[in-house]
């Protein structure tokens, strides 16, 4: 099925006997093909009589070669998936089963993606970029401080550096573009809390998807911001090279290094905001952050801190 997805990628029309000929199968084997690949992954394939096939908009698919390639200079293992449950989970498997870490696990598409506050991550095939990296973490989760914010400030310098300038911060793991959400980070970590753990670092980035009826807030992608189809090897690859640099100086100096930083990138710094967790609903202004990570807010007149987790961050009158 790859086989016959890199032949159509390009959007444009291919004939049945050319794509017999490049698969080595008659053209009813192709249509048959095609067939199960609309039953299979979702996209839409159009024929039409003396033109051939074509997809309906053109992909960028997942290349082994150069992400396997492009990761092992920084030291990666990198493993590749068609379909998948989740990458997050993938990866999960993989640290628990002793292989080397680090290691990023990449899919054309998720069946159960997952976001933050178990939110079903919509993730359609060959659209978005579906990333996991599974890290081994020495000293227990006391290195994990600020590490989703570090996440995140990866994620906006390599959409900035892509073009999407006005990319920004939503505490605590969003990232948003004119005020809609373009990627998001969610991590997850097992083994000792005090010792030797593992930590799975998730993040989504709409890259291509240009409609959803799924989608239960505002979003927006790098295709639709920037014009024309973007090259999801080329994202990824570029967003390890940040995300490689980040991890290094969070290992060495903390988040207190990148505090400033990231308060600049903050969308909502300043602004009133609405906090909740659980029942309790939490009024205030953004002050900022603190050097573990938490959030700053002035409340009646006074400074209080509240860390991420199962809560949910809205602008005041939202």
């Amino acid at each position: 099925m790859h086989t016959l997805l890199k032949l159509l990628e390009d959007g444009a029309f291919h004939s049945g006997e050319d794509l017999g000929l490049a698969l080595g199968v008659s053209r009813s084997a192709v249509w048959k093909k095609l067939q199960q690949l609309q039953a299979d992954i979702g996209i839409e394939i159009y024929k039409v009589r003396g033109r051939g096939y074509r997809l309906a908009s053109p992909l960028s698919l997942l290349d082994d070669e150069a992400l396997r390639g492009g990761h092992a200079e920084l030291g990666w293992a990198c493993s590749i998936h068609e379909t998948i449950d989740s990458t997050n989970a993938e990866a999960m498997r993989v640290a628990n089963s002793g292989a080397v870490l680090p290691c990023l696990v990449l899919a054309e598409q998720q069946t159960a993606g997952r976001g933050r506050r178990g939110r079903h991550w919509i993730s359609p095939f060959a659209e978005n970029l579906y990333y996991s990296l599974a890290l081994r973490m020495d000293g227990g989760t006391r290195r994990l401080d600020g590490l989703s914010l570090v996440v995140g400030l990866a994620v906006v310098d390599t959409l900035r550096q892509l073009g999407i300038r006005d990319a920004g911060l939503k505490w605590p793991n969003d990232i948003l573009v004119g005020g809609k959400k373009v990627a998001g980070v969610l991590l997850e970590v097992t083994g000792d809390p005090a010792n030797v753990c593992h930590v799975v670092i998730g993040i989504g980035i709409n890259i291509n998807m240009r409609e959803s009826s799924d989608v239960d807030q505002a979003w927006t992608s790098l295709g639709l911001e920037l014009g024309h189809l973007q090259d999801r090897n080329n994202v990824a690859c570029a967003l390890s090279r940040n995300l490689s640099a980040y991890l290094a100086g969070h290992q060495e100096k903390g988040f207190a290094a990148y505090r400033r930083d990231w308060e600049d990138k903050h969308l909502w710094q300043g602004l009133g905001v609405a906090l909740t967790a659980g029942a309790t609903i939490t009024q205030g202004v953004v002050m900022g952050v603190g050097d573990d990570g938490a959030l700053r807010l002035e409340v009646g007149g006074r400074e209080e801190h509240f860390s991420g987790g199962e809560v949910s961050l809205r602008l005041k009158g939202d």
